[in-house]
């Protein structure tokens, strides 16, 4: 008879092994993705704007009291970009607070920032420009250049941004009818240089529809412009910034129509881009674009609430999602996506 002592290390040996046979499988550890993003980019970042050149995006968002551009290779890697402050304003002057939605342009071989901003007292918003000569504008001398003047009409003005069409030059920005006013409407004027406007403004669309209407003043703003095939678009954010129903309008018209003639503009009779409730996403709006880094996908930058009733503060955080074409050339920008989902980063990231 074999010792019991002999068999006990048998029969262990083969429960061990019964054991890892019923055991259940261990959960497969996936490492994290290099392929995608979530948004948003950054937790606070209203009225974004993003432009390229080279192989860099430049970026800036209203901080109300200066002006900062951020630089990276990658749109997805935002929110670790190198930030530079590049201007503040002086202690005299007519621009000195309420520091809004800056514009970042190439043009004529230098950089120009288009902002807003007030004085210190009693005269209210009007456009500004900066000029830099350096390559890369996060370095160099910002200059500035001063206000824009709208010849004979001096009104509360904000959110320039530039077009060119047909060879020439043109600045877009919403701003007051009259001064007795506060309705905001959407204007143009040919440019003789970056920062002088040559004539009268021509207003090319007024808050008209009840999806414009919400909250109080009524508001058309923050045009940015979008080309596609053989279509000039100009899209616009809606209602004011404080209403949850803050939202994206969008202007056609040809991309050889003289964009002075309020005419050659057609208006799309619903907003094309609204709040998604279930996306944390309320009052999304004053966008800007870009191309992904191989030039195959278009994309759409634009600020938006986690919660409702948050109204024109700095929970309005910066956040991206790709966008298609209609089969009539119009934008499609779908609904806003999810915070938190995972995304496919821009194509060439």
């Amino acid at each position: 008879m074999p010792s019991l002592f002999r068999l006990l290390p048998l029969a262990l040996l083969a429960l061990n092994l019964a054991c890892q046979k019923s055991a259940p499988a261990q959960p497969t550890v996936v490492s994290p993705t290099t392929t995608t993003f979530t948004n948003p980019l950054l937790p606070a970042g209203p009225d974004p704007w993003v432009v390229r050149r080279g192989d860099m995006y430049y970026y800036m968002h209203t901080t109300g009291n200066n002006l900062v551009i951020r630089k990276t290779a990658k749109m997805s890697d935002l929110g670790s970009a190198v930030s530079t402050v590049v201007w503040t304003p002086q202690q005299a002057g007519v621009n000195q607070r309420d520091i809004w939605a800056p514009e970042l342009h190439f043009l004529d071989g230098k950089w120009y920032i288009y902002y807003s901003a007030d004085p210190l007292c009693c005269d209210g918003h009007r456009i500004n420009v900066l000029e830099n000569a350096n390559p890369d504008p996060t370095t160099g001398t910002w200059v500035d250049k001063g206000r824009i003047a709208v010849p004979g009409q001096d009104l509360w003005a904000i959110d320039g941004t530039v077009l060119e069409q047909n060879g020439k030059r043109y600045l877009l920005w919403s701003g007051h009818e009259v001064a007795s006013s506060p309705v905001q409407n959407l204007y143009i004027a040919e440019m003789s240089s970056p920062w002088t406007l040559t004539g009268p403004r021509v207003e090319l669309s007024r808050p008209e529809y009840s999806w414009e209407q919400n909250g109080s003043p009524d508001v058309n703003e923050g045009p940015e412009i979008l080309k596609h095939g053989t279509k000039t678009f100009i899209v616009y954010s809606a209602s004011h910034c404080s209403t949850d129903d803050y939202a994206l309008g969008l202007l056609s018209a040809s991309s050889t129509a003289d964009p002075l003639q309020r005419s050659a503009w057609t208006k799309t009779a619903a907003p094309v881009f609204v709040k998604n409730p279930a996306a944390q996403a309320f009052g999304p709006g004053h966008n800007g674009f870009f191309q992904s880094k191989d030039g195959t996908e278009d994309w759409l930058i634009y600020h938006a609430n986690p919660l409702p009733g948050q109204g024109c503060g700095d929970n309005r955080s910066p956040r991206m999602q790709k966008f298609t074409w209609n089969a009539d050339g119009t934008p499609n920008f779908g609904v806003p996506v999810a915070t938190g989902s995972a995304l496919a980063k821009p194509a060439g990231e």
